[in-house]
């Protein structure tokens, strides 16, 4: 491949300097590269001037996993496959670290790479539907009491959890904010829906995993009768929508797929064992 778009933290890469340092090495080997910062973007997430994906073969992503999500909302829309360079802390999409971003490039103009496919989920929630590379997230509102929410499974109910709410997560999110709150890891090439309650009133409540094909139905409970808005849910992290006592949410598994470049098998073991070894 031979040419590629790169997609900035701004944060991390202030004026873009090593960006640009990217964008001549690949260039003075014959490649296209364009430069955007991750701020051009419009609301929704999507970029504001799409002319800037025309004919692109690889996005390049600088910056941390929050990046990396950014750009999948952005793009992933158009299936263009994803390489994250490290300008932060430890992160599991973002698998290049800058020192060694010249044999990455190599490699890419080199076609010696693999991509593998992350599944994504969608919800739906006041009649909108969001995907999500992460997890979807429904928590209490502010400083309220803890919420309930009833989890259905294919229309089956299996729980009521009372708890600060509930995350629903991929495999490439279970290593988020669903391993912060004691759900199980799951390996990133799985196909699974993992449900864990935050902070749950009941001991014996637990994480489930379920398979990609179920369909999750979280529904807001009212626990007394002055309670009205008392949730948010959000997707990958953004912004979040109210939700009152019952509204539903729906996740399933999306249609829409990540695909990211990988330059290491073991990579995710590694960063895994670093992340929580000690």
């Amino acid at each position: 491949m031979n040419r590629f778009l790169i997609v900035t933290n701004e944060e991390k890469d202030e004026g873009l300097v090593t960006s640009r340092e990217i964008a001549a090495y690949l260039s003075e080997r014959g490649a296209s590269v364009s430069v955007i910062g991750d701020t051009d973007r419009a609301k929704d997430g999507m970029l504001t001037d799409t002319s800037a994906v025309k004919d692109v073969q690889a996005v390049i992503v600088l910056g941390g996993d929050g990046t990396m999500l950014r750009a999948v909302h952005g793009l992933g829309v158009y299936g263009i496959p994803m390489m994250g360079i490290n300008m932060g802390t430890l992160g599991f999409l973002t698998e290049i670290e800058k020192g060694n971003y010249r044999e990455a490039c190599d490699r890419l103009l080199a076609d010696d790479y693999k991509i593998e496919e992350r599944m994504m989920i969608e919800g739906s929630a006041k009649g909108s539907v969001y995907h999500a590379l992460n997890d979807v997230v429904v928590t209490r509102a502010g400083f309220s009491r803890i919420i309930a929410v009833h989890i259905y499974v294919n229309d089956q109910l299996l729980e009521t959890y009372e708890a600060d709410g509930v995350i629903v997560s991929t495999p490439t999110g279970s290593t988020g904010y669903n391993l912060s709150a004691g759900g199980p890891i799951v390996t990133p090439k799985g196909k699974a829906i993992v449900v864990t309650p935050i902070s749950p009133h009941k001991l014996s409540a637990k994480s489930v995993v379920f398979d990609a094909s179920d369909t999750i139905r979280l529904e807001i409970v009212r626990r007394s009768r002055t309670q009205d808005t008392e949730a948010i849910v959000s997707f990958d992290g953004a912004p979040g929508t109210d939700l009152s006592c019952g509204d539903t949410i729906f996740v399933r598994r999306s249609d829409r797929i990540v695909r990211l470049i990988k330059m290491s098998d073991i990579n995710f073991y590694r960063v895994l064992r670093d992340k929580i070894g000690n």
